[in-house]
């Protein structure tokens, strides 16, 4: 016979429960990675029964404070992995549904595909308070206490963290009709192979990350710069995705959504998905600046195809 939880372990669930979309939230913009995410929640969950809430005051700052520490810690696992990953690492997409009905991973705060990928040149704790700061909203005084750092010093990495990530991410966001827009046309012209469309849309100095971690191929060892570069490469996925006369080939379909929040667009094969494709925007909005590819599949795997 099971045993019937004490009130203060229904309690402690109930709390975790309640907070769990927040926490996913801030720890997944830390790791970019929705399995580690899922390991520190899981960690953070033990932590938080094994203490349980009596005599806390503040159990949302507590679980916050515990899920930070525990995903600072991961990060030493995750940059021990990325040692050996092959080609370009890019985060884990969070994709939505094709109705538009987002899965609660995705109804927290999460910056765009884009954004993580600047994030993962900030060092662990430069990322922890950009994040906290920036994405949720916490106050320096806040972040000090969750960190163990004094104030001053909170307010010293986020000004350095903060003044990276703007030198590297113009603070331009694309309207999303413009980037709907932008991403129908170039998936025209890279999957029907028009050449001189593909061409037209890519800026000179566009950069391709294509993130198959050995697994995927066509795909690169590292990104490629450059707009004759860019083409040749994206040639291999429009052979593969068009026959004659820009005519979809059979097994590989395509599906509109919503990735980290921007609109983009998801292939499958055979039903299941093959690669997640988000592009980056110039200033004006007519031309791609970035564009990341994910087609490993273990980052691919909470991706599910709908009926049409």
């Amino acid at each position: 016979m099971s045993e019937i939880p004490v009130p203060d372990a229904e309690t402690a669930t109930g709390v975790f429960v309640e907070h769990r979309e927040l926490l996913f939230g801030v720890v997944y913009n830390m790791l970019g990675s929705v399995a580690d995410t899922e390991d520190v929640l899981q960690d953070t969950w033990l932590s938080w029964s094994r203490r349980g809430p009596g005599g806390i005051d503040n159990p949302r700052a507590y679980l916050v404070r515990i899920a930070v520490n525990h995903a600072l810690q991961r990060r030493a696992v995750i940059s021990r992995r990325r040692e050996t990953y092959v080609g370009p690492w890019l985060p884990e997409p969070l994709v939505a549904d094709e109705d538009g009905a987002d899965d609660p991973t995705l109804r927290t705060e999460s910056v765009s595909l884009a954004m993580l990928v600047v994030l993962e040149s900030l060092s662990p704790l430069e990322r922890a308070v950009f994040v906290l700061h920036e994405v949720f909203g916490y106050a320096h005084t806040e972040i000090a206490g969750i960190l163990d750092r004094t104030p001053a010093a909170v307010r010293q990495v986020a000004h350095r963290a903060r003044a990276h990530v703007h030198a590297r991410r113009p603070l331009y966001e694309a309207h999303p009709r413009v980037r709907r827009e932008a991403t129908e046309r170039f998936v025209r012209a890279a999957l029907g192979g028009d050449l001189a469309e593909l061409m037209e849309i890519l800026a000179p100095d566009v950069t391709v990350w294509t993130d198959g971690g050995g697994n995927r191929k066509p795909s690169a060892l590292r990104p490629v710069h450059g707009r004759d570069k860019a083409v040749r490469l994206l040639t291999g996925y429009a052979k593969r995705g068009a026959g004659q006369g820009g005519a979809q080939a059979p097994g590989l379909e395509l599906r509109y959504r919503r990735v980290n929040g921007d609109d983009a667009v998801v292939l499958f094969q055979d039903d299941e998905p093959y690669a997640v494709i988000v592009l980056d925007l110039t200033p004006a909005g007519d031309r791609v600046s970035a564009l990341f590819v994910v087609s490993n599949p273990d980052k691919l795997t909470h991706v599910q195809k709908e009926e049409a």
